[in-house]
């Protein structure tokens, strides 16, 4: 009777798939994988491992000794068609070289059997040979997943948030990982069980789908979010929880501190972050730049920029600087009443801002269409 280890290892030694894949476990234990593993080579012979890796790949006899401890083989038959698969695939060497240096157990794969079936399936759903090179650059150990079992139904989940092959290649970019480690799924679980709307989720897909990394933190983070009083099924939420999983502490606090030096307090700042959370994932320039020209350039109070924060999300040379220069100008000559709210016309599509703050003051609407066209063209200060 065969003992279950003979058992093993009778399965390893028949087939090549199984006996990577088994190694693979053995070594990997579920989320996180190395890899120990020589063909007919003494243990102590890494001398033609290391040789191929710094010769044919480019590593540093350093790398190199590092990779031979995971990995040795003492002929370059199989490494070769791995190197040769990649390259028949768009694969630079530098690439090759950084894949093989995350995951050296790729070059004892059988490519046809274990990487093909995935590169496949992902150009099928129209990513590009670009977008492989990006991610398996990124996150070469996904490779070693299931297809059918696991890649297919992470791709599933994720594009039925997102409802578009298209933009669920682009969010797998942005976090390759999603394909390798359950946790993403299990993310998404959580945020569906917090009562967040599938719209909602889709957002965070596309923009911040590395949030998704750890059930645990983002746990944390809806909870912080629904505390500041957002409600899950609004899209504000989402983008929310992005600032609040983008940003560590000490930039958060850097931004708040920000906002102060400009004269808001915490609770103005609280108060526009729930009308608009865009305005703390503005960069600290953006921020400042933005109210160092609104307080010093134009003269107006900064406090009007927490009734409109989505202010922090619009371009200077295309939206602020241009409107900014038309509402100076009519402010000029008295055609706005003083107490007007200025933050309403930045909202407003250009045809509306046209409409309502040019073409409807005839006497001026050249003077004022003159001036508009300038700024968009020139990226000038404002004058009135």
């Amino acid at each position: 009777m065969f003992s279950s280890q003979c058992l093993k290892a009778l399965v390893i030694r028949t087939s090549p798939t199984l006996r990577c894949f088994h190694l693979l476990q053995q070594h990997y234990p579920s989320p996180t994988f190395s890899l120990k593993y020589s063909t007919s080579a003494s243990p102590g012979d890494h001398s033609f491992t290391v040789s191929y890796l710094t010769n044919s790949l480019g590593f540093s006899l350093e790398a190199a000794l590092n990779a031979s401890k995971k990995v040795r083989f003492d002929t370059s038959q199989k490494p070769d068609s791995v190197v040769s698969f990649f390259e028949s695939h768009g694969f630079s060497k530098s690439i090759i070289k950084d894949v093989i240096r995350k995951d050296p157990w790729l070059l004892l794969c059988d490519p046809q059997h274990i990487i093909l079936p995935k590169f496949e399936f992902l150009l099928s759903k129209g990513a590009t040979t670009s977008d492989l090179n990006f991610m398996v650059r990124r996150t070469p150990r996904f490779l070693l997943r299931s297809l059918e079992n696991h890649i297919i139904p992470s791709y599933e989940t994720l594009n039925g948030f997102l409802q578009n092959d298209k933009i669920t290649i682009s969010s797998i970019k942005g976090y390759p990982d999603m394909l390798y480690d359950s946790r993403a799924i299990q993310s998404l679980n959580l945020l569906l069980g917090n009562g967040m709307s599938r719209t909602s989720i889709a957002l965070i897909l596309r923009r911040r789908p590395r949030a998704l990394h750890s059930p645990n933190v983002l746990t944390k983070a809806v909870e912080e979010v629904k505390c500041l009083g957002f409600n899950p099924l609004c899209t504000t939420f989402g983008i929310a929880l992005i600032a609040k999983t983008l940003l560590s502490k000490s930039l958060w606090d850097a931004k708040v501190d920000l906002y102060k030096r400009w004269g808001w307090s915490e609770e103005t700042l609280l108060e526009a972050f729930r009308k608009n959370p865009h305005c703390m994932l503005a960069s600290r320039d953006k921020i400042n730049a933005l109210m160092s020209f609104w307080v010093n350039q134009l003269g107006w109070n900064s406090l009007l920029l927490a009734k409109g924060p989505n202010m922090f999300l619009y371009s200077f040379e295309r939206r602020i600087i241009p409107r900014a220069s038309v509402l100076r100008y009519l402010q000029s000559k008295g055609l706005i009443k003083k107490n007007a709210s200025l933050v309403v016309p930045f909202a407003l599509t250009e045809r509306q801002f046209l409409k309502r703050f040019v073409e409807c003051f005839e006497e001026h609407n050249h003077r004022l269409l003159k001036l508009y066209e300038e700024k968009l063209k020139n990226d000038g200060m404002p004058s009135a």
